[in-house]
């Protein structure tokens, strides 16, 4: 992996290409942390912006303003319909902090925005604190750049200094900045080779080069542009470890009859066009800056992508009291809702001329039932984790201990998250709720700790007891979700018998009972060997089932974590 300063320097020369063609290369996307290294760039990126306009997003930013609409006050006072200009009605610069709580809806519309190539620019900057907390790939996509400083101390990040006079004349060159053939077919197959499948890739790369090469007043990209824009734009978006192929042997060049002389300039220039383009070079040059933990970060992406409404809340509830507003729907007067003046009003104003000449012997604005708009909000739930945990003797001979500790990893993050936890054991002929829903951390570490292993294995019991907990907390407005940690020989039945089949089948019961219900709910089977009963438990509950017969707490916790948020 590079050091410190090479990322820095290679972040200046972004930040000077996409100074010289924002609109084309389409944005940049930054990853990093609130800080004085964000500032540092964001200070650089916006000092060599063109005179286009810069324009700071929401993450909830409304359609209105984005496209425009119906201008209120001028339209009232005018008696005609006028209409404003949206954020994308000009060229302009997007600026979008929190760029990871984007929502999907904003991000198509951006994506849009792009894809129309009317001049705008995306300055996406990405504050996720998790690997799987990351800008919707629609939006990744579509914009050149990509930047990863988290690792980065202000010390190892000088000031940018940015140079007008170059950068002005770069853009006035860039039009005639020309590429070989050649340098789109290797910068495809370079994409190729790393696993990259979108086409729009190697194009971003090639209009970066050309940038590169207006910056060094030169009107051909060079091996040295192409290496750049592979590090800039190819590397980041790198789904495999490349390999490099094995070189086949070169053909002996066939000889050739003398013919008349020519001019060794321009043999020269032609041997220069003729230049093969170094694709293994390119190759060599983007495996030095993947992180070593390549493989790690890809498997982290594959999660689903949280967003502002993933990990810590539950399910999304209308209303029109409180939460977060949404847009107005049509409505009408009972006495109950409450009304949207504003959009109301936007509604009905430009029908007022019309409805003015149909009753010219009214005054005043004309509203009718049809231009009522109704307020509405999104209240999110508070997620409850459920842990059913097997402390039977088998459990307790296996892996109680790595589900102890996972179960503290989870805590502690479900803590952070705010979320409420509740944990049941089940072993002997029963289970016990030993913790009721709270978001206390310390007090369940200890009920946890003090958890006992010993007895047989009544997995109906322990099924029953977290239904009847979530049913519970839903009564109360909470989003349960069950995580079922056990070595799947249940032993005891529900009525306290030890009846192995008896046992199995009220497991299943109770397993679809749960799917009934509609509860999430997720198994893992942490004995040595994967028991096929488990499986079939988990089909029929509707549950993600997750064999771990070898992990430790920590792979054990992730796992969880990452099934839950999905």
């Amino acid at each position: 992996m590079s050091d410190a300063s090479d990322i820095w320097s290679r972040a200046a020369l972004a930040v000077a290409c996409f100074s010289v063609d924002p609109a084309g290369l389409g944005g940049i996307w930054v990853r990093a942390r609130s800080g004085p290294v964000r500032d540092r760039l964001i200070a650089g990126i916006l000092a060599g912006l063109p005179p286009m306009g810069l324009r700071r997003l929401h993450p909830n930013i409304s359609d209105e303003q984005l496209f425009g609409g119906v201008d209120l006050g001028g339209t009232l006072s005018s008696g005609r319909l006028v209409r404003s200009s949206g954020i994308l009605g000009t060229p302009t610069a997007m600026l979008l902090p929190m760029a990871e709580r984007a929502t999907a809806g904003l991000s198509a519309r951006l994506a849009l925005a792009l894809d129309a190539q009317n001049g705008h620019a995306l300055i996406a900057m990405d504050e996720g604190a998790e690997p799987d907390e990351r800008l919707a790939p629609s939006l990744a996509d579509r914009v050149a750049i990509h930047l990863d400083l988290d690792a980065l101390a202000v010390g190892d990040c000088p000031v940018l200094e940015t140079d007008f006079d170059a950068i002005t004349q770069a853009r006035a060159l860039f039009p005639n900045v020309q590429a070989l053939p050649e340098a789109l077919d290797t910068l495809t197959r370079l994409s190729a080779r790393l696993g990259i499948t979108s086409l729009r890739a190697p194009l971003l790369a090639l209009r970066l080069a050309r940038a590169s090469a207006a910056l060094m007043g030169e009107t051909l990209v060079d091996e040295e542009d192409l290496t750049l824009a592979a590090e800039l734009v190819l590397a980041p978006r790198a789904t495999v470890l490349p390999q490099s192929e094995t070189a086949e042997p070169e053909a002996e060049p066939e000889q050739q009859t003398p013919d008349a002389p020519t001019d060794p300039e321009d043999t020269t220039e032609q041997s220069e066009l003729d230049m093969p383009i170094p694709e293994d070079i390119l190759l060599e040059a983007v495996k030095a800056i993947l992180p070593t933990d390549l493989l790690a970060q890809l498997a982290a992406s594959k999660a689903p992508r949280r967003t502002a409404s993933a990990g810590g809340t539950g399910a999304a509830k209308r209303g029109n009291r409180r939460g977060r507003p949404l847009p107005s729907r049509p409505g009408a007067l009972d006495g109950e809702q409450r009304i949207d003046m504003v959009a109301t009003l936007r509604a009905a104003a430009p029908w007022q001329p019309v409805r003015a000449k149909q009753h010219p012997d009214r005054t005043g604005l004309h509203i009718r039932p049809d231009d009522i708009r109704i307020r509405q909000f999104e209240e999110k739930s508070d997620r409850l984790l459920i842990f059913a945990v097997d402390a039977s003797g088998s459990a307790a001979m296996t892996r109680l201990a790595e589900a102890k500790g996972a179960i503290e990893l989870l805590l502690a993050e479900a803590y952070a998250r705010r979320d409420q936890v509740a944990l049941i054991s089940f072993r002997g002929e029963a289970a016990d709720v030993l913790l009721p829903p709270t978001r206390s951390l310390v007090q369940t570490k200890r009920r946890l700790g003090a958890l006992p292993g010993g007895g047989g294995t009544p997995l109906a019991a322990g099924l029953r007891a977290a239904m009847e907990l979530a049913e519970q907390s839903k009564g109360r407005g909470m989003t349960p979700s069950i995580a079922v940690i056990t070595d799947g020989r249940a032993n005891v039945a529900l009525d306290g018998a030890a009846n192995r089949p008896q046992a199995a089948e009220d497991a299943q019961t109770l397993g679809r009972v749960i799917r009934s219900r509609d509860i999430p709910a997720l198994v893992i089977d942490m004995g040595n060997r994967p028991q096929p009963g488990l499986k079939d438990l988990a089909s029929t509950m509707g549950a993600t089932y997750l064999p771990l017969p070898r992990a430790d707490a920590q792979r054990l916790s992730t796992a969880v974590s990452v099934a839950l948020d999905a």
